[in-house]
């Protein structure tokens, strides 16, 4: 009852006593689009950051692609001053590998070797963390793949860097060493084909020069069963010294029986035997003659066949000799830029998770959320003045 004598109902009395509870509801019905738009977001978020999202553990690894002679990827004029210069072979292997580890090529090797679809689907992940699909399509796995392994190459430093994501530590590691060791083959590989490609030019001069000497060869054992001659030039010293000595003997005779004339008569049983000796002589040289110059198949029209392939003969030789060294060269240039990958930074054992990143990635959502939030106010309270 007040002063007038009328009765105050509870609810007028209790009115500006009202429970904290009560405050706060009213507190929220006025600000019902900041609760909706920013707050109830941030908790969700953190009820699945901090309640449901699974551990997932981390691990990488540093590599550079080095030439065996211990130079490392060259940095071009243009990382100098700080743009874009030509890119290098030994670069572009590089970055070549880095791109490999994170193709579809690679996921289907992985997929054989380690199954990646059971590692990327473990039990403990959560819902909205694992691979989805449990039968995925190459190019889903391939894009899930994409989120937990990233490849990096510096081109200031030519260093590779290498990160695993998985939710165990023991896939985290074994997933890297696999990569790392796909890596390495790939460089083989590489080796392998710069390798084949310097040589094959080299190789295949080699074989046609080793062929030209083969087919002359075989010309020159051709010739020599055609005309029963093993070698013409040694039968052709041996005409002439027998043509050379029955010379000689001729010269003797005719001296013999220019002497006997003076001595004896020239119808004595001597002399006419003498006389034809001489002429047997001259008869025999002339006949060594022809076999050595005259025309048909004598010596000297051998010979000059003979001494033509005996040319080609050298000269295929030479030319398989040079061919020879030429592909040495190729060979030992080409395993002196063949190419391997070193390790700078060898992957561990994650023990401790490294995501999700709870309390930044909350950070993040609230900030974010606040700014659309204010933005958007700050557009309806300029909207709302204008109209008014």
């Amino acid at each position: 009852m007040n002063m007038h004598g009328f009765i105050t109902p509870a609810h007028s009395t209790d009115h500006g006593k009202a429970s904290p509870g009560r405050r706060m509801m009213d507190w929220m019905r006025k600000r019902r689009p900041l609760m909706l738009i920013v707050v109830l977001p941030t908790l969700l978020t953190a009820l699945y950051l901090y309640v449901i999202a699974a551990d997932q553990y981390q691990t990488e690894a540093h590599f550079v692609i080095q030439s065996s002679t211990g130079t490392s990827m060259p940095m071009s004029i243009g990382d100098v001053f700080g743009f874009s210069g030509p890119v290098s072979s030994s670069q572009s292997q590089a970055m070549g590998v880095s791109d490999y580890l994170g193709s579809q090529e690679a996921v289907d090797t992985l997929q054989k070797q380690m199954n990646l679809v059971q590692i990327f689907r473990r039990p403990e992940a959560d819902m909205l963390s694992k691979l989805h699909p449990a039968d995925p399509t190459p190019e889903r796995l391939h894009d899930y793949y994409e989120g937990r392994v990233k490849t990096r190459y510096n081109r200031d430093t030519g260093i590779s860097t290498l990160e695993v994501r998985a939710f165990r530590p023991g896939d985290s590691y074994a997933l890297i060493q696999r990569l790392l060791t796909l890596g390495e083959e790939r460089v083989n590989q590489l080796n392998q084909r710069s390798y084949n490609d310097a040589v094959r030019n080299a190789q295949r001069q080699v074989d046609e020069a080793e062929q030209n000497a083969r087919d002359i060869e075989a010309r020159m054992t051709a010739y020599r069963q055609g005309n029963a001659d093993v070698d013409p030039t040694v039968s052709g010293v041996q005409q002439s010294s027998l043509l050379t000595q029955i010379e000689g003997s001729l010269a003797s005779a005719r001296s013999q029986l220019a002497l006997m004339g003076t001595m004896i008569d020239h119808n004595s049983p001597q002399y006419r035997a003498m006389q034809q000796r001489v002429s047997a002589l001259e008869a025999e040289v002339g006949r060594q003659k022809g076999k050595l110059t005259g025309s048909g198949s004598t010596v000297a029209s051998r010979l000059g066949g003979y001494e033509d392939l005996k040319v080609r003969q050298a000269f295929a030789a030479k030319r398989y000799e040079v061919a020879s060294a030429a592909l040495e060269k190729a060979r030992d240039t080409a395993r002196r830029q063949s190419l391997y990958l070193l390790r700078i930074v060898d992957p561990s054992m994650p023990v401790k998770a490294l995501y999700p990143k709870r309390a930044e990635t909350l950070l993040t959502v609230f900030l974010s959320l606040l700014v659309a939030y204010s933005i958007g106010w700050l557009i309806v309270a300029g909207v709302r003045e204008h109209t008014a």
